[in-house]
């Protein structure tokens, strides 16, 4: 390092809640920022540091390449200096879409493909044998035999799905005297003008001659024609017999020697299940199909059809001539639309499910004649299979949801390839076999393979292996190694996500970066969160700035530099409180410090709750990595999941037992992962999962409209005198319905000028001053405040106001004591954090009634808290328990799992080598087990 150190300054932010602050951040250090949820960490790291870097490089761009990205604004600052390109590693970032897996978004999987594509060897899918190559007489022996008598052209295969217009080679093609050619299975007269779509994929076979096999006049000139073929094919001809649309290729390359067919060599798209090369047809590369399932059709049989037993049939639109099908089957059983459910025989039903074609004389006795009945039915799953397939209309996406489940796709097995591409192996194992392998294994069956290649085929993997295992080590860096690269994205944890974009980025070596991470260490075991640490030091020693948003001690306590901001949350913070070397913290007087210090501590209750005898237990789970695990949840307890990241904490409960609860109390869709049996349902009489999700994607919702504390609001406003005299109701005070709206800007305060070259301003509502209300509504004041006075109001503000109206109160209370007292009524849900937003959940139940005997599951609740929030949580969450309600928390934090009644502790490690309950009882208990990894941990943090 030389003398002179670098700065990154910050001069007037006022972003959020930000009070117009100047700050130093070192350059090239790790530099962490802590304090409390709330407080403006985020606002400095995020939306002034990262968004003023993303702005000042998008205006590098042309004014026209700007106009599709859309501007971005300036954030609130005076100015910033020293500013590097930034890279903002956040946790949002985790992609839905199902193609997407940890491979593909690695870019081993890139590799693996290049890798089958020039060194695996074919073998034959019918008899297994090793494919091998031919001889020109061989080919041409096998033509004669096999077609013999047949009128055949001989094709050569000049373009394999590759994008361009082919112009130059159709000229090309023409001068040289060939007439027609097969364009994408179709055949085609080569013309001077013939052009293709340049941005499609293309497949083309120049037509080289026609043979009649076995008439002498075609074998005289079918050698000399033959190789031909073979030379402008490369080794590949096509034979297609003239009445037919198959085409057979004959390879110079790989053909099976009893069946005389080749398989076309192996380019990287032959392996990839997003390119129509690679994928299998049945689930077009997804790994699964949806199935209609018969046992969602029916879910009270005392009723009949009439009175609606049948649910698809309320969801399809256009069913009279699906009902008269019906109602013909039943005539055959002698029933109809009144009959109850459950008294329809299984064998009128198969008919009714899966179609009949038929016609029957059926003798009326009564009237003493024969009726005829016709029936032409497909059946009612492949009728709703049908309408999903065309996917036009809405009621399409209703029956895909209401009666369809995921099922793994019979053809590929879930491998999402072609058998054809499975055919490629390398030392015994196809590409599939070695996607699903855990990155650890991946590791070793790397490095075994190296050896088994041939001389040719070493010097080609040399530098494709040594791309993989660089990659492949990062990953294992930043403690991912139970993940597979078939792993599907969607099921990734927003830590998980975050630490493989971490990975990859420091694949990328690139220095003088600026990265700014969000809490990296979120759903990291204490065990892993070193290799964490040492990663990210590794990316400030190749010569990066790294500024982390984190809460976690070690990190604290690891960095260069910390900043502490606060000194609390929401209007309250937005100040530098110290910031310096974590070795002088113990000297500030700041509530972080205080934690780490131990002045202040999370104290470790007396003892533990007994519960109230009963359990819920849930036999033989099966599901991803669990090993027939048997699991025992005692109520009216704080349960704790443990264990090391990727051990099975989220398969058995969020996977597994939640689906399940889910199902019984409230007919979810979700299938559960397998398991054998469970009991004690009747224990609890519902379930509540509190996760971080955002309690609303709109700016017009906000923590009084989700508590429903609006409500209450509007309904008060609405019995004051004035409003009675006025004749308002409770519409008048709602800002999404016309009346007492302010109409200009519709009840959002805002309105957004569109500005052409330049992000969107919103601006206040010249008409309402960003008040959503009409002069009219405003003018009714309860205690001298309006209702848009309220809506500005922090929680606290509002405690103390509401104080004479219970029902408002005690709504209002709640989100007092879970830490929430910052915010305001009003604040727009979308500038929630995920651990506020979590927290107004948890508010709402409190301040619902309580039967006491609710069960809830949360899942890493900690994340985005600081050490005194996380107390604020826990007490929050002790009340309920203390009400006799169960809580089921998976976590991380030490401080959360030293406050439970009982842990249940996973492992012993990650993936395959995890998946068994370790150990499991009270943390006393926990911390003399030699077998969990945990209980080493929770020893020194119950000693300090």
């Amino acid at each position: 390092m030389d003398q002179k150190k670098e700065y990154i300054e910050v001069y007037g932010a006022r972003e959020h809640n930000l009070k117009n602050i100047n700050v130093k951040i070192p350059r090239n250090e790790l530099v962490v920022i802590t304090g409390l949820s709330g407080s403006g960490k985020s606002s400095l790291a995020f939306d002034t540091i990262f968004a003023e870097g993303q702005r000042r490089y998008i205006e590098t761009f042309s004014a026209y390449a700007r106009q599709f990205l859309g501007g971005m604004e300036r954030p609130d600052v005076d100015k910033i200096d020293g500013l590097s390109p930034v890279i903002a590693i956040e946790q949002k970032t985790t992609n839905k879409n199902p193609r997407s897996t940890v491979g593909t978004v690695t870019e081993l999987y890139d590799f693996l493909r290049l890798l089958f594509a020039r060194v695996s060897d074919a073998f034959s899918l019918q008899s297994g044998k090793k494919l091998t190559s031919y001889t020109e007489e061989q080919i041409l022996e096998a033509i004669k035999v096999n077609y013999k008598g047949q009128k055949v052209m001989l094709l050569a295969p000049v373009v394999r799905s590759r994008k361009g217009h082919y112009h130059e080679l159709f000229v090309q093609m023409a001068k040289k005297g060939y007439g027609q050619a097969r364009i994408d299975g179709e055949l085609m007269d080569i013309e001077y003008d013939l052009k293709l779509d340049r941005y499609k994929t293309h497949d083309i076979d120049i037509v080289i001659d026609r043979w009649i096999i076995g008439e002498s006049s075609s074998e005289s000139r079918m050698e000399k024609s033959l190789r031909t073929a073979l030379d402008m094919g490369e080794g590949i001809i096509g034979i297609q017999i003239l009445s037919s649309d198959k085409v057979d290729y004959f390879s110079k390359k790989l053909m099976d020697t009893d069946t005389g067919h080749s398989l076309a060599l192996p380019e990287p798209n032959t392996f990839s299940f997003n390119s129509p090369k690679g994928s299998c047809n049945h689930c077009k590369g997804l790994g699964t199909i949806k199935k209609v399932n018969t046992n969602f059709f029916v879910e009270n049989p005392k009723l009949s059809i009439s009175q609606g037993a049948l649910l698809p049939l309320e969801d399809i639109k256009s069913n009279k001539w699906i009902l008269s099908q019906l109602k013909n089957i039943l005539e055959l059983f002698e029933l109809d639309f009144n009959t109850p459910f459950s008294e329809i025989p299984s064998e009128a039903l198969e008919m009714m499910y899966f179609g009949l074609h038929k016609e029957e004389q059926k003798v009326l006795k009564h009237a003493g004649i024969t009726k005829k009945i016709k029936i032409n039915f497909d059946g009612l799953v492949p009728t709703i299979d049908q309408i999903i397939e065309d996917k036009e209309s809405y009621e399409a996406t209703v029956l895909e949801r209401h009666f369809t489940q995921e099922e793994t796709c019979p053809q590929c097995k879930g491998t999402r390839l072609l058998q054809s591409s499975l055919s490629f192996k390398i030392d015994g194992k196809n590409i599939a076999e070695i996607n699903a392998m855990s990155l650890s294994d991946l590791k070793i069956w790397l490095h075994e393979v190296k050896d088994k290649f041939s001389e040719k085929n070493k010097i080609i993997a040399t530098e494709i292996l040594k791309e993989i295992e660089t990659r492949l080590q990062f990953l294992l860096d930043v403690g991912l190694d139970y993940l597979s690269l078939s792993r599907s994205s969607r099921t990734l944890s927003g830590g998980e996500s975050q630490r493989i974009r971490l990975a990859t980025q420091i694949g990328s070596q690139l220095v003088n970066v600026l990265y700014i991470l969000d809490e990296p260490s979120i759903g990291l075991h204490q065990r892993d969160n070193e290799r964490l640490i040492n990663s990210l030091k590794n990316l400030r020693d190749i010569g990066n700035s790294v500024l982390v948003v984190e809460h976690d001690k070690d990190m604290i306590l690891e960095a260069d530099e910390v900043l502490d901001v606060g000194p609390r949350a929401g209007k309250f913070g937005g100040e530098i409180l110290w910031q310096g070397n974590p070795k002088d913290l113990l000297k500030a007087d700041t509530i972080t410090a205080d934690y780490i210090t131990g002045k202040r501590k999370i104290e470790i209750p007396a003892e533990r709750r007994k519960g109230n005898g009963k359990s819920i237990v849930l036999k033989g789970a099966t599901g991803n990595n669990l090993k027939n695990v048997n699991l025992e949840i005692p109520l009216g307890k704080l349960v704790l999941v443990t264990g090391i990241s990727g051990s099975g904490k989220s398969s058995l409960i969020n996977g597994t037992l939640y689906p399940i609860l889910n199902k019984h109390f409230y007919r979810a869709v979700q299938e559960p992962l397998p398991y054998k049996s469970i009991e004690g349902l009747d224990n609890i009489d519902k379930i509540v999962d509190v996760d971080q999700t955002p309690i609303g994607r709109t700016p017009r919702s906000n923590p009084a409209t989700y508590t429903g504390m609006f409500t209450d609001i509007r309904n008060l406003f609405a019995e004051l005198p004035e409003s009675k005299i006025r004749g308002y109701k409770a519409g008048r005070f709602s800002f999404n319905v016309k009346g007492g709206r302010c109409e200009t800007c519709q009840g959002g305060g805002l309105k957004v000028i569109e500005m052409n070259f330049l992000p969107d301003v919103f601006v206040h509502c010249e008409t309402c001053n960003g008040k959503r209300f009409n002069r009219e509504t405003l003018e009714v004041r309860y205690k001298g405040k309006s209702i848009s006075d309220v809506l500005d109001m922090t929680i606290t503000e509002a405690v103390d106001f509401f104080a004479p109206i219970p029902k408002i109160y005690n709504k209002v209370k709640t989100l007092f004591d879970v830490g929430l007292g910052y915010i305001t009524l009003g604040q727009q849900s979308t500038t929630l954090s995920g651990g506020e937003a979590q927290r107004i959940k948890l508010a709402t139940e409190l301040s619902k009634k309580q039967t006491g005997n609710t069960l809830y599951i949360l899942d890493e609740p900690t994340t985005g808290l600081h050490f005194e929030d996380v107390k604020v949580l826990m007490d929050a969450i002790e009340q309920l328990v203390n009400l006799g309600n169960s809580f089921i928390i998976i976590e991380h934090n030490l401080d959360v799992i030293k406050l439970a009644d009982h842990i249940i502790d996973v492992g012993p490690e990650g993936g395959k080598h995890g998946g068994m309950i370790v150990a499991e009882g009270t943390p006393e208990e926990i911390i003399k087990n030699k077998k969990s990894v945990t209980g080493v941990f929770l020893k020194k943090e119950m000693e300090s």
